[in-house]
């Protein structure tokens, strides 16, 4: 039996074009065609938690939930003593704050949807919130890999220059990187998402996690996304990957001026005030990698795991960086022990 012309399939596999114009006259089709993109478009996204687990939604996300309290607290707490410790005012620790807050920012922009898909099954966003977390979430993981780049230009000049450390990273020297940092990101990353509002929505509205983001959006358009697909490869080449390797490359000078020091204590204090820092860039770039790989190459892999890296490589490295700092640099140690002893014990550290 041939297949009806208006069967759902036929529907679904058929260009909206040729539809409506086998059903309509051709001096309708130009009236016709924007209502059916609007009708189209306008329908909100559905993310998605974790796909045959939603019974459990609720167990799952304790453990989000405490993951991102602690993320808050541990970023939170260093912003401040980095704000309230004059001693902790030098371009290093600018820097790592700068860090703490786009470690937070990430967080903020991620959790309200997570949590209120897991916790209330509210799932529908609309566009706009959609693309405008997608935007935050893509600009900031570009704004963290030029903070740990700035970082490693912080440990190159303190270790191989040190006598002109304070000349060239002044406080107006670093405003300007931050600055620097943010504006790269942010245009970067704004061609696709701007593009995001041109494109009709006519296929399934379903989104594959519980926050929006740019590759899983435009696979819900219809209409051709070829700069969509290749213009972030470009990005993460010429910035992600980049940046990955000044900082190689800065560590290898750094590496060469501390086997020069006739001192082996001064070689080992040298290092030491890098070690932060390297554990912070492992972190960063692991999970991404991971991630990359497990996206690339893992179709076998179920679903859940896909899902499960991505809350992985949001949660982890904001998590872990104020954990790495607070165990491998002693001033903040001290500015910590400041923080929370008792007021009359605080004149002795």
């Amino acid at each position: 039996m041939a297949e009806h012309p208006l069967s759902r399939q036929h529907l679904q596999d058929t260009n909206p074009k040729e539809l409506f114009s086998n059903i309509l006259p051709v001096g309708n089709l130009v009236s016709a065609m924007p209502v059916i993109w609007l009708n189209t478009s306008t329908y909100p996204f559905l993310l998605t938690g974790f796909p045959g687990l939603e019974k459990a939604h609720h167990l799952i996300s304790l453990p989000l939930l405490m993951a991102y309290i602690s993320i808050l607290l541990g970023n939170g707490t260093l912003l401040f003593l980095i704000k309230d410790d004059h001693n902790l005012h030098e371009p290093m620790y600018y820097f790592l704050g700068m860090l703490a807050a786009t470690d937070l920012a990430v967080t903020l922009t991620t959790m309200p949807t997570v949590l209120g898909v897991l916790l209330l099954n509210h799932r529908k966003i609309g566009h706009g919130a959609c693309f405008s977390q997608a935007y935050f979430i893509h600009s900031l993981s570009i704004v963290e890999s030029g903070v740990l780049l700035a970082m490693a230009y912080d440990r190159f000049i303190a270790i191989c220059n040190p006598l002109r450390y304070t000349t060239i990273l002044t406080h107006t020297r670093v405003i300007k990187i931050g600055i620097g940092v943010v504006m790269r990101a942010g245009l970067s990353i704004m061609p696709i998402i701007i593009s995001l509002h041109w494109f009709p929505y006519c296929r399934s509205h379903v989104l594959s996690h519980a926050f929006c983001l740019h590759q899983d959006v435009i696979k819900l358009a219809c209409a051709d996304i070829t700069f969509n697909r290749l213009y972030p490869v470009v990005v993460v080449f010429c910035m992600g990957l980049l940046d990955f390797l000044i900082i190689c490359f800065s560590y290898i000078l750094i590496l060469k001026t501390v086997m020069g020091i006739a001192s082996t204590d001064e070689r080992a204090k040298a290092l030491n005030t890098c070690v932060s820092h390297i554990c912070c860039i492992l972190v960063f770039y692991v999970t991404v990698v991971c991630l990359t790989f497990i996206h690339r190459f893992g179709k076998n892999i179920p679903h859940v795991v896909h899902i499960t890296m991505s809350y992985i490589s949001f949660l982890f490295p904001p998590f872990m960086n104020p954990v790495i700092f607070s165990i491998k640099t002693k001033q903040i140690q001290i500015s910590l022990l400041r923080l929370f002893s008792l007021p009359y014990s605080r004149t002795r550290l």
